[in-house]
């Protein structure tokens, strides 16, 4: 039987667009392209930034061998401007507009989550480079996928850096009132409560306030021996500044990195002086003992001037994830190429990726301490550049 040459055109412009509608299938011919969501503009813009380079290093090293599948990669950024109901349009757009076959993003834990239902519903895979709020990993579906440690890994290595560094006995909870501090507070006092310690004081916060002393007066009263910190950069640095002012002076200043671990906070763009001392969690470091991590930082800063954070770190092995994954798959079908992430098992300058069957990457926590307005590991005691050194209070440093 002969068809009608416009009912045979009309059923291939069908099945084109039906391909498209999940992602896929309508790749640029000259690019490979990859959709981004993270935050450019509004409070976590710093962050973003650091993804946006990480990004631009790992897009130059990946082309000069090759692309993916044969093409160049080509970026398409959303910028979810810090806040979730963004981050979820960014999905749509980049899906059923752009036909990005996976997404890389975001970088808050209060964005990730949200955009999670959306990557489910339209069967994209999405690579998280940096949320830590575990609870971004219990919706079950298998179109996610986590390259850094979360909350829980966070707190258990604070602990066991504690433990075995003075082991104090009282400890004050400090984090932001949005999920990615709310889960960095849970997972602390859980892990603190295991080990023996008592958490005597939690305090929620509103972030970007201008006046945190009656908050940090209410934990000074508690004498807690460890205050740990769930903070992005301005608080973190707004907190440090103020808790000199009330005379807060713990044993140690501890945090779930993020604000603390920024390569900006020991600057005069943070907190600067006032940073001195404190430790952090991070994920990485350019003296990381893994392969790449030094020739990750030259390139991070030749391009940028300035010495990475783990944040730029977490980007670029997420790109490179994907772009191992696409190459094995030989395919820019989404679910191909998460079939491919399932499998993975490669070293990357962040260190090794192999993701379980929840789609989280066993990834080693560092702790580290501002020491001569560097950060320096110091925990665990195999991976220790200097020994950590109590934090001083504020009326005995120079």
């Amino acid at each position: 039987m002969i068809r009608p040459r416009w009912l045979v055109d009309a059923v291939l412009v069908a099945l084109f667009v039906g391909a498209a509608c999940k992602g896929g299938g309508a790749q640029d011919a000259r690019s490979f392209r990859i959709g981004v969501i993270t935050s450019l503009t509004g409070p976590a813009a710093a962050f973003g930034q650091a993804h946006k380079n990480g990004y631009a290093v790992a897009v130059a090293e990946l082309n000069a061998r090759g692309g993916i599948l044969g093409k160049p990669i080509e970026l398409l950024y959303y910028d979810d401007q810090s806040k979730p109901d963004q981050a979820v349009q960014g999905v749509a757009k980049l899906v059923d507009q752009d036909h990005a076959p996976i997404i890389l993003g975001a970088f808050t834990s209060e964005n990730t989550r949200a955009m999670i239902p959306a990557v489910t519903q339209k069967q994209v895979p999405l690579i998280m480079p940096t949320a830590t709020a575990d609870n971004v990993m219990e919706s079950g579906s298998p179109w996610v996928f986590r390259i850094c440690a979360g909350s829980s890994a966070y707190a258990s290595a604070t602990v066991d850096f504690l433990a075995h560094n003075g082991a104090p006995k009282t400890l004050a909870i400090v984090y932001e009132n949005t999920n990615f501090g709310q889960a960095n507070a849970r997972s602390m006092k859980t892990a603190a409560i295991a080990a023996g310690m008592t958490v005597v004081d939690e305090e929620a916060y509103q972030a970007s306030s201008p006046d945190y002393k009656a908050l940090l007066q209410r934990v000074k009263a508690t004498e807690p021996e460890v205050v740990y910190f769930a903070s992005y950069l301005l608080d973190a640095t707004t907190l440090l500044r103020q808790s000199e002012q009330v005379g807060l002076s713990p044993k140690y200043i501890t945090s779930a990195g993020t604000g603390f671990a920024a390569a900006e906070f020991p600057t005069d763009k943070g907190a600067g002086k006032y940073a001195e001392y404190t430790f952090s969690v991070a994920q990485w470091l350019p003296m990381a003992k893994w392969p790449g991590s030094k020739e990750f930082d030259d390139a991070y800063t030749k391009l940028t001037g300035g010495h990475p954070a783990y944040h730029a770190a977490e980007a670029y092995a997420a790109l490179v994830v994907a772009a191992d994954a696409i190459n094995r798959a030989r395919s820019d079908q989404p679910a191909a190429i998460a079939d491919a992430i399932r499998t993975a098992q490669l070293t990357t300058a962040f260190g090794p990726v192999q993701f379980d069957a929840k789609g989280q990457n066993a990834h080693t926590v560092l702790i580290t301490q501002i020491q001569g307005g560097q950060y320096k590991v110091v925990w665990p005691a195999a991976d220790a550049e200097v020994k950590p050194v109590p934090t001083p209070a504020w009326s005995e440093r120079h």
